[in-house]
């Protein structure tokens, strides 16, 4: 090993054994009881806001620990930097942790996640209006009776052994296990050892494609592809600047292989809404009551307004804003990945895997990604190698996505006969 690498492989250990001193979702997330505890009441007609936990947290050590590496690391090497930035997010993310419920934990969360009002890339639209478009399309489509619920439901387990049969034929049988987990505020969460699902819910087979997509191929493979890494396995950690690269990636897949249907593509967009009403005022109950006027059921509305105020106040305004990177994520990937293509550079589709990263590493890293001191990812799902079809599906869906359906009659579409 040269010098250069032998220096990140020591700089990079140490920024893994402090990352994971630091949960954030694991530390944000309210315990089960609470939520059961809310809709005990909200069932007598006694609703109360929930009081989360306040223990105290400090990361003090961790914050110095992050301050002393970065001042190590060599601000000229691009693969240096890449390490700088994910301390760096990682220092915003302790600090965030240790003012939860405050005004500076909004502050750090939309520094690190955005707000609702942001504008998405290259567009005058924000996520606000994003997410009341894509409200607008398929409430007509919900409507029309396009949306149904499933008929048939599989419980934890059973989907817990289905998922495993499709995780052993893609990573190898034993490489990566589904577990329930009744303690899991989401329906799924990805590691780079297990899928967890939530216990105690029921899925349906398309659900668990949808969920297969998104955690296992993109989530689970980009960890697991970040672990094998020779010297930057911290390309392994869910580490604040990867989420929006990583859930825009994750939610692609599912459009990509049309296991996304109307109520996940709704969902997203709810929980943009719902930040936005709680930037302005809305209490936990006035958010859990959208949800379920806009037809969640009791179960997952207290789970969808739980993810809005975890860390945050209950009262409303300062709130927990991650979910709005899953549409601008979903925009930005989208259009990287058309321009990669059109560029005649394909092989950036394949680097984006190579570990849970930030899009703009993709191109940083290049000159280290040809040197081969990042090594190509090991798991790499079937539609991102399949680029004739994924530059099919790109390239139409870049025109047909400017045609405004909603100011058309179905006659004005029919092409003029000649007689």
């Amino acid at each position: 090993m040269d010098p250069r690498a032998e220096r990140l492989t020591s700089l990079d250990a140490r920024l893994v054994a402090i990352a994971k001193k630091i949960r954030i979702l694991g530390t944000l997330s309210w315990p089960s009881t609470m939520l059961d505890t809310f809709l005990e009441g909200w069932r007598r007609g006694e609703p109360q806001l929930p009081e989360p936990p306040r223990e105290a947290s400090h990361h003090d050590e961790n914050l110095s620990a992050l301050a002393s590496l970065r001042a190590e690391i060599d601000q000229s090497d691009p693969a240096g930097r890449f390490l700088d930035d994910t301390a760096g997010s990682y220092a915003m993310a302790a600090r965030m942790i240790d003012v939860r419920g405050t005004p500076e934990f909004l502050e750090i969360g939309r520094a690190l996640y955005g707000m609702p009002g942001d504008p998405l890339p290259g567009s005058k639209l924000t996520h606000l209006d994003a997410a009341e478009q894509l409200l607008s399309a398929t409430a007509s489509l919900k409507d029309a009776g396009v949306q149904s619920e499933p008929s048939y439901l599989i419980g934890s387990e059973g989907a817990r052994d289905e998922m495993q049969l499709q995780l052993d034929a893609f990573f190898g049988v034993g490489v990566v296990r589904a577990v329930v987990d009744r303690s899991l505020g989401s329906k799924a969460a990805a590691g780079g050892s297990n899928v967890r699902i939530r216990g105690g819910t029921g899925f349906s087979h398309s659900e668990i494609a949808q969920l297969l997509e998104h955690e296992a191929y993109v989530h689970a493979a980009t960890a697991l592809n970040g672990r094998q890494q020779p010297v930057l396995t911290s390309m392994s950690l869910a580490s604040p600047r990867s989420t929006l690269t990583q859930e825009g990636l994750a939610t692609l897949a599912e459009l990509v292989t049309r296991t996304i249907d109307i109520a996940r593509l709704r969902r997203i967009a709810l929980r943009i809404k719902a930040i936005a009403m709680a930037l302005e005022g809305a209490d936990f109950i006035q958010v859990f009551r959208f949800f379920l006027d806009e037809g969640q059921s009791e179960d997952e509305s207290v789970r969808s307004a739980m993810r809005v105020f975890r860390g945050g106040d209950p009262r409303g305004r300062y709130v927990f804003t991650k979910d709005v990177v899953y549409v601008q994520g979903l925009v930005a990937v989208h259009t990287f990945l058309r321009k990669a293509i059109a560029s005649h550079r394909p092989v950036l589709i394949e680097r984006m895997f190579a570990g849970r990263i930030h899009l703009s590493d993709v191109l940083s890293l290049e000159e280290d990604f040809d040197s081969g001191l990042i090594v190509p990812p090991k798991y790499l799902p079937k539609w991102a190698k399949d680029l004739p079809t994924l530059a099919a599906y790109l390239a139409f869906a870049a025109v047909a996505y400017r045609i405004d359906v909603g100011t058309l009659e179905l006659e004005s579409i029919l092409p003029a006969v000649d007689h």
